[in-house]
């Protein structure tokens, strides 16, 4: 079955509001086993909306459209969708009932007039009830045995009334499912990957891999057609098996739901670590990244922003030598920011720092991260152009320094640091104790 999605909404038109629904319809319909090959997005228009509708008829089985529903007078979508199929408005009397409630329990709330147009459906129409807000879906079967769906554009009363209602109906009318399981990569950039994978794309029937470039990440999703999950697993699981031979470590997750930065603090949680960050040029977006994880404070002790050498000095104990030597950018100050970073330096010896505080249970318990570069777009030289950055780590009382040479804006090559970064540490921690 082919299913168009379609987003009413001119603040989606204007850039206002990112259209957050269309994506989780997208992979709703994935999981379905539902194709998608139209997603369409139109103001609060009649007339378009009106040719948006009729087109999407032509070309899809179901239509599922999302805003459009409020009580204002630009909430046109059932008033238009009820036109096109040349079908009457009727009162509901079983939501204007729900409507009040809604109302009475907002206990200070006016019911204002244009509330009722809400309570307003089409003839024919199977309601589905808005356990969050007030305005109910619908769902339409034309005469011609196509599936329209109307529902709510708030998220908080979208995505509840599909699991609950809309999932389940859908589910019946689709023989079959799609199965999909992501692998997501760090440390290979887009063109080795898919080189990596060419025999395997190559010849693929089912399931199939897609390719997906990120910044600093690539993300292959496999995908299986089949009877059920159970089949579509059993489909999926030898084509992972064959990634993780392939990829080996730059395979951070296969949970899709799971970022770099998840995996990087459920790793220092799972082997009691702490973390240390000392940023430069990424100013605060690395421990903003592992600040955004739930549980994060059990493993971050602290983070230090120290963008010029008088800071690098005074609060990682960066060598007054080495910055004059090396400079601000170089393998050695990463190495040194990332050292001081864990305040605990007993020597330094290229790049292998031998910690021991006197507590031999805590040798090497804490680790830390430094990132100093040039972001642009001005600061480069002949030797060190922009997007220069090193990426100084110490886990296990032994230092680590890469060097990356990213290309982009200034923000670009900022993320790629923090990216890179992660991953540094993550196959750090994974070296050492794994």
């Amino acid at each position: 079955m082919i299913a168009e999605l379609i987003s009413v909404g001119t603040e989606i038109l204007l850039g206002n509001i990112v259209n957050t629904n269309a994506n989780y319809l997208a992979r709703k319909c994935a999981e379905l086993g539902i194709t998608n090959y139209y997603q369409v997005s139109v103001g609060d228009n009649e007339e378009r909306l009106t040719d948006v509708i009729k087109t999407a008829l032509s070309r899809s089985q179901i239509l599922i459209f999302t805003g459009g529903l409020g009580p204002t007078k630009d909430d046109l979508t059932k008033e238009v969708t009820a036109k096109v199929l040349n079908k009457k408005l009727i009162e509901d009397s079983h939501t204007k009932e729900r409507i009040r409630e809604y109302f009475t329990r907002k206990k200070g709330l006016e019911i204002t007039e244009n509330n009722w147009k809400q309570a307003l459906i089409i003839e024919g129409s199977t309601v589905v009830d808005n356990h969050n807000g007030t305005a109910p879906g619908l769902i339409v079967k034309t005469e011609e045995e196509k599936i329209i769906i109307l529902l709510p554009g708030p998220p908080n009363e979208l995505h509840p009334m599909f699991e609950e209602a809309i999932f389940p109906y859908l589910n019946k009318l689709q023989p079959g499912v799609l199965y999909s399981e992501m692998v997501k990569i760090c440390g290979i950039g887009e063109s080795k990957a898919e080189t990596m994978i060419q025999d395997l794309i190559a010849h693929q029937t089912n399931p199939t891999i897609a390719p997906y470039a990120k910044t600093g990440e690539v993300h292959l999703r496999i995908t299986a057609s089949a009877s059920d999950m159970t089949e579509g697993k059993a489909l999926v699981k030898p084509v992972v098996e064959e990634l993780q031979k392939r990829f080996s470590t730059h395979i951070y997750t296969n949970k899709e739901e799971e970022n770099l930065e998840d995996v990087v603090v459920n790793l220092l949680a799972k082997h009691k670590l702490t973390i240390s960050t000392a940023e430069s040029c990424t100013g605060g977006l690395l421990t903003g990244r592992l600040v955004n994880v739930a549980g994060a404070s059990e493993v971050l002790g602290e983070g230090f922003i120290t963008y010029s050498n008088e800071a690098k000095e005074k609060y990682l104990k960066v060598s007054h030598k080495t910055l004059e030597k090396y400079g601000a950018v170089s393998k050695e100050t990463a190495a040194e920011m990332a050292s001081g970073a864990c305040e605990n330096i007993s020597g330094y010896d290229g790049y292998t720092v031998d910690v021991n505080d006197g507590d031999d249970n805590n040798t090497g318990r804490k680790t830390s991260l430094a990132i100093t570069g040039i972001a642009g777009p001005g600061g480069g030289t002949e030797e060190k152009p922009v997007g220069t950055v090193y990426i100084g780590c110490m886990v296990n009382g032994h230092v680590r320094v890469k060097k990356y040479q990213f290309k982009g804006n200034r923000q670009k090559v900022r993320e790629y640091s923090v990216i890179n970064g992660l991953d540094l540490l993550r196959t750090s921690i994974i070296e050492e104790f794994e």
